[in-house]
């Protein structure tokens, strides 16, 4: 299950995420022509990711920053880089586009602080924006619970895309970030599921300001959880049939 867009149009250009996609890419296609050798690799890693060890020993503390902005494969940025596009647009366009930003590397620096306190003797190094773009999830979940949200359902030899509310599509990624925290042992690498879930919370307080202003319970009520301008529409999408002759 993938979301691929939302029907919740922006109503201005979101320079700041657009920026943000820009750096991810460009610092991922630098790493893959400068970082030529295992020893340069792990040397830049040891300098600008997130080592919890480090860091918990009072070590290399602007890795709460670089390390957003460093992928570990073509994969980790792609996905990243979908969902800051699908919801970071709307948070800036409700924001605006310097307290978006601030509100984008604090959930990062939140969410990797959540990581090393699950896990503070851990050296292996954690990448990625993902935490940051949880805090983004987390604020929209807030701000539009009931925005349409189109995902890619994949059941073996069916795909379709249909639409679902965003409350239930960013409720189930949670939940899945609070099991597999739980239940799965990430000490020897893997998906940094607490940074995800502290990242998703902290996206929702930082929020709660602004929703407060909206008017809070009377923003909800006026929208009745859905954006406060008219849906995006789509074509009707599908996989074609191809019937034998």
């Amino acid at each position: 299950m993938f979301p691929i867009r939302d029907h919740n149009p922006s109503q201005r250009v979101p320079f700041v995420t657009i920026t943000l996609i820009v750096i991810n890419v460009a610092v991922y296609l630098w790493g893959l022509s400068a970082l030529d050798t295992n020893r340069a690799l792990a040397q830049f890693y040891f300098d600008y990711a997130l080592l919890p060890a480090r860091l918990a020993n009072g070590e290399n503390e602007i890795a709460l920053v670089t390390s957003i902005f460093l992928h570990g494969g073509f994969m980790h940025l792609a996905g990243n880089v979908l969902f800051l596009w699908i919801f970071g647009d709307n948070m800036e366009d409700e924001m605006g586009h310097l307290p978006f930003l601030l509100f984008y590397l604090a959930s990062g620096v939140g969410a990797s602080l959540a990581h090393v306190v699950t896990d503070p003797g851990s050296v292996v190094p954690m990448v990625g924006a993902s935490g940051a773009i949880a805090g983004v999830m987390g604020g929209y979940l807030l701000l539009f619970p009931k925005a349409r949200v189109d995902i890619l359902l994949i059941l073996i030899v069916y795909f379709r895309v249909i639409p679902i509310p965003a409350w239930l599509m960013l409720g189930l990624w949670f939940g899945l970030q609070l099991f597999s925290g739980v239940n799965v042992d990430t000490s020897a690498g893997g998906v940094a599921y607490w940074a995800h879930a502290g990242g998703f919370v902290i996206g929702i307080v930082l929020t709660l300001p602004l929703w407060f202003k909206l008017g809070g319970p009377s923003f909800w009520r006026a929208t009745d959880g859905h954006p406060p301008h008219p849906d995006a529409t789509y074509r009707s999408s599908s996989v074609p049939i191809v019937r034998k002759r």
